[in-house]
């Protein structure tokens, strides 16, 4: 069987490559999947495909729909998901992958520094397991698709 993965969360650092890395060096049988994660592309698909905007209410209107369809998707294709809060920015839309995956009743491994415990404390609950490490990640995927 392969395991389709979803990564979702921030986009600000090397996580996601961290991870397939490390799932290659172990050899699982998984397909990863994730958001456009060009900041300025995911940003501006809306009018560059539909036109531009004078509100910025609009333009952001536009992008979110797009790229819902993308994230919505891979979401309801996957049989993990993968959420990421990075240390830097607020990331409203982890929270609410991670909400939309809870809610589809999808596998759910949360991943945040210690410092935001507090925080995302209901989003824990929710997950399978909260892990601080891309590591930590891909000792779990080995653990459940490899153990017998």
């Amino acid at each position: 069987m392969e395991w389709n993965i979803y990564l979702s969360g921030e986009i600000h650092s090397d996580w996601r490559t961290e991870i397939k890395q490390l799932s290659e060096q172990e050899k699982l049988p998984v397909n990863f999947y994730a958001p456009v994660t060009d900041h300025p592309a995911s940003d501006d698909c809306g009018v560059r495909i539909l036109g531009e905007e004078e509100k910025d209410f609009w333009k952001d209107h536009k992008g979110a729909k797009i790229n819902a369809i993308r994230t919505r998707t891979h979401i309801e294709l996957a049989d993990i998901v993968v959420v990421r809060f990075g240390e830097k920015y607020r990331q409203w839309n982890a929270a609410f992958d991670a909400g939309y995956a809870s809610a589809l009743g999808k596998k759910l491994i949360i991943m945040h520094p210690p410092e935001h415990t507090h925080a995302l404390k209901e989003v824990d609950a929710a997950a399978f397991a909260v892990t601080e490490t891309p590591q930590q990640v891909v000792d779990i995927l080995k653990y459940v698709i490899s153990k017998e």
